[in-house]
């Protein structure tokens, strides 16, 4: 048999009771180091293989993080033994370098995007303006009408030419936003 809901009394306005009126307060746990007024919200191991956690804020478990041994304690078999284990576990994460998903930048402009700007030999921050110039500075540089018969310009003005229209296209996504 279907059990029957109770109904809600919140419907309509004015509201029937107050707001937060079957709310609690909420517990907020504090950073774990003497005088810090953060909340703590960063677990870390208190010592290594052990189920007890401090909670820290960002900066305190950074710190932490900063000089914290994995492998205190463990025997160099042991050690050997848990760093393989935890590679064999974080492979997915090794695949994506090797695919070359972390690469430099800030995560602003895809790899095409960089790759453009280093066929058309301008930094990873200049403007679209900087870009438009050195891609008129190469293009007349390697035009087949200025090097006929030229085999390796007409490969570089075809590379720069596409270099332009990646970062024209990415330009004009971010204008239109």
């Amino acid at each position: 048999m279907a059990r029957m809901q109770k109904r809600s009394t919140d419907w309509g306005f004015p509201r029937w009771r107050g707001y937060g009126a079957d709310t609690g307060t909420t517990k907020v746990r504090m950073c774990d180091r003497y005088g810090c007024d953060q909340p703590g919200v960063h677990p870390a191991p208190k010592a290594p293989n052990s189920k007890e956690r401090w909670y820290f804020c960002q900066r305190h478990a950074a710190e932490y993080n900063g000089a914290y041994d994995y492998f205190q304690g463990l025997t160099p078999e042991e050690a050997a033994a848990r760093e393989a284990e935890e590679r064999r576990d974080a492979s997915a994460f090794g695949q994506s370098a090797a695919s070359k998903w972390a690469g430099r930048g800030d995560g602003s402009q895809s790899g095409d995007e960089l790759r453009a700007r280093d066929v058309l030999e301008v930094e990873v921050d200049a403007s679209f303006d900087d870009i438009k110039l050195a891609w008129r500075r190469l293009a007349k540089a390697n035009h087949p009408d200025v090097k006929p018969g030229d085999a390796e310009a007409a490969k570089r003005f075809t590379a720069i030419q596409t270099a332009y229209e990646v970062l024209r296209a990415a330009e004009e996504r971010r204008m239109a936003l």
